[in-house]
């Protein structure tokens, strides 16, 4: 029998996990398939599966708990993104459409909730807006975050979250504070007309310092 090429293993590992969770309604933290078991049932080594594993618990899809097995996790964006910035984001294309569409996204996402918001919620975005111990990325982050969870739209929050974290690892990609106290005072009306024109007089992060 031929060895097969470890890429085409991986890929094949991450097929059979993916039909055990639709066959057996697995969710996070559900027993899967032994290395035994998942190497017999691909008819491969259990070398080449147990290598599969290991890059898939670095990429935080599964984790082995030793004399337990191994386990489907819920996957948490942040373990990989450190790990893979440097690849997807070496290229200057690859930063300027991130750039671009993390903001397309906060845009939508104001939009979603502008005139929308409640007294309590108003009172803790400007409570962050003046909270001077905030770094710039860290009230970006929490600041957008809010508008997000407003939404009430869990895939928009996801998107968002994976695209800020790899956005953190570059540099200028934040907005000023002037940004958000102007934001602030349109987030309290409807017209969209204004959010358009703020949003416009952003450059685009990527551009600002020729990143």
């Amino acid at each position: 029998m031929s060895v097969k090429p470890s890429q085409k293993v991986y890929q094949e590992v991450l097929e059979e996990i993916q039909k055990q969770i639709a066959k057996n309604q697995l969710k996070s933290g559900d027993r899967l398939p032994s290395e035994r078991e998942m190497a017999e049932q691909m008819c491969t080594s259990r070398s080449s599966v147990r290598e599969a594993f290991r890059a898939l618990e670095l990429l935080g899809l599964i984790e082995t708990r030793a004399g337990e097995g191994t386990f489907l996790k819920t996957y948490q964006p942040y373990q990989s993104v450190e790990l893979l910035s440097s690849f997807i984001l070496i290229d200057h294309d690859v930063r300027q459409d991130l750039s671009e569409t993390k903001q397309l996204l906060e845009k939508e996402a104001t939009k979603m909730v502008q005139g929308k918001i409640d007294e309590l919620t108003r009172m803790e975005l400007e409570r962050l807006v003046d909270d001077s111990s905030l770094s710039t990325p860290e009230l970006q982050y929490h600041f957008f975050h809010i508008l997000f969870v407003r939404t009430k739209n869990k895939l928009l929050l996801k998107m968002w979250n994976l695209m800020e974290q790899f956005s953190q690892t570059m540099e200028n990609n934040h907005y000023d504070l002037k940004f958000y106290k102007e934001l602030l005072v349109i987030l309290k009306d409807s017209n969209p007309l204004e959010l358009e024109a703020l949003f416009a007089e952003q450059k685009t992060f990527g551009k600002i310092n020729g990143n």
